[in-house]
């Protein structure tokens, strides 16, 4: 328990020290108007509240990630702990306030653009079609997962193939539609649910004494799984998930002011660290080692979600908590499609003011998906957690770069992304659907190609600098 109540407290104090020195290294301008403003459309750039942003921030990063993940994670002991704090406060919420606040200083840009301008025009064209893969692959398991846990809470009265065809209804609408229609309207509202479900089972764990296990390094995985890469695969969205740098660019859109920044993408990062340690602490306390693994083989992560809730919380606050999860999954799931449908058109140089221009885009990437929830979901995420972690990496290195060219402290972005490097190019090199190669092999492979990356890094950095005309934000040039 103390823990868990201690690695809480330094997410939160994380957030109000390193997060206040990204921001001041970064350098917030307020007086700048945001593409809120200077672009609005009334269909993808419109200006909303910071609380509003906040939790519609929270709810687009944060799917069945920082639940299911941390749950599988939970295999491996408390270690999952260290991870959770030590990612979300110097990778993932840095990572995530970097890719915003970058868009913002680049008219609500993606991911693939900002690629392009700062890592070179190859990388925009790789980057693109990664980014669609995996917001493809996030909006397919955000319909089963979701689909999965409404059958089971229903008991099967309604059958699974009309609760997903429900959900891929409400996300072509929410896709289309403008984005203060729908997501403005209700994502401040399951926001609040969310909310309220993490902190009941949080706050059961503390009030019942659960016997959460205390700090230590030793891998407890009942299989003996390594874990690195393997536990940072399995907990991305609770630590660091390159999703989120497609979600992101939604709120640069909308955001009002620059010096909201830090509470919108990096806090909200910081929140979603305090709910997959929640969600790890209750798999741990409540089925800790061989119970859990055989819970999770039998029913999935969705399984262990509903005996945690309906254990601590009873009948009424177990269906409200349930109800909190599966609001996860579905409004990351709309906004994957709406991320998957700007990236597009704007690689495609499409308006989106219309809303035949916006159907063209939509109905392949629905059908696409629909075709994709025949797959095994334990496929699905794998192939997930790789290009997740693939695009991390690459965010955290546009980050970086946008630092380095103006001789900022450039390193908070390119340690964490050379990590992230060095996962996923092991598990690519290790995993099944990789290579498949020796571990003690994918380590020295998985190093190797960090060290080249790096090398192509900096010398992109030294052309950056070079570069007279080279511009940093849309509008400005690179002071020398």
């Amino acid at each position: 328990m103390i823990t868990f109540l201690f690695a809480i407290a330094i997410l939160i104090i994380g957030y109000f020290t390193y997060g206040k020195l990204i921001e001041k290294i970064f350098g917030v301008k307020e007086a700048r108007q945001t593409p809120a403003y200077s672009m609005k459309d009334g269909v993808d750039y419109i200006p909303m509240g910071t609380n509003r942003n906040s939790l519609i921030q929270l709810l687009n990063i944060a799917g069945v990630g920082p639940i299911f993940g941390p749950i599988m994670g939970a295999l491996y002991g408390p270690v999952a702990f260290i991870w959770i704090v030590i990612g979300s406060i110097f990778a993932g919420a840095v990572h995530d306030y970097l890719t915003g606040m970058i868009s913002i200083r680049n008219k609500g840009a993606h991911l693939p653009q900002l690629a392009g301008k700062f890592l070179g025009n190859s990388m925009k064209h790789i980057v693109n079609a990664v980014a669609v893969l995996l917001l493809l692959l996030v909006g397919t398991v955000f319909v089963t997962a979701p689909a999965g846990l409404l059958f089971n809470l229903m008991d099967g009265v309604i059958a699974l193939g009309i609760i997903t065809g429900a959900i891929f209804v409400y996300y072509i609408v929410a896709t289309l539609l403008p984005v203060d229609k729908i997501i403005g309207r209700i994502y401040p509202v399951l926001g609040a649910l969310l909310l309220i479900s993490a902190i009941g089972v949080g706050g059961m764990l503390v009030v019942t004494g659960a016997p959460i296990p205390e700090l230590t390094l030793q891998n407890m995985h009942p299989a003996g799984t390594a874990i690195f890469p393997l536990l940072m695969i399995t907990i991305a969205c609770g630590a660091i998930s390159g999703f989120h740098a497609t979600q992101s660019p939604i709120i640069s859109r909308t955001l009002q002011n620059e010096r909201n920044g830090r509470k919108v993408f990096y806090g909200m990062m910081i929140v979603e660290g305090i709910i997959a340690m929640i969600w790890a602490a209750a798999a741990m306390s409540l089925f800790y080692g061989t119970d859990l693994n055989e819970l999770i083989a039998t029913g999935g992560a969705g399984l262990v979600v509903s005996e945690v809730a309906f254990t601590l919380l009873g009948a009424i606050g177990g269906t409200l908590a349930v109800l909190g999860v599966i609001v996860l999954p579905i409004t990351s799931g709309d906004t994957a499609f709406r991320s998957a449908r700007m990236i597009i058109a704007e690689y495609i140089n499409l308006p989106q003011m219309k809303i035949l221009s916006r159907l063209w885009i939509a109905i392949p990437l629905f059908l696409v998906s629909f075709v994709l929830t025949n797959m095994d979901f334990t496929l699905l995420w794998r192939y997930f957690g790789v290009t997740n972690a693939a695009i991390s990496a690459i965010a955290l290195f546009v980050g970086a770069m946008y630092l380095a060219v103006q001789y900022k402290i450039h390193w908070v972005a390119t340690i964490p992304a050379a990590f992230m490097t060095m996962v996923a190019l092991t598990f690519i090199f290790y995993a099944p659907i990789g290579f498949g190669l020796p571990m003690s092999t994918s380590y020295v492979a998985g190093a190797i190609g960090t060290i080249v990356i790096l090398g192509l890094f900096a010398y992109k950095v030294k052309l950056n600098r070079e570069e007279a005309n080279f511009k940093i934000d849309a509008d400005e040039k690179l002071a020398a």
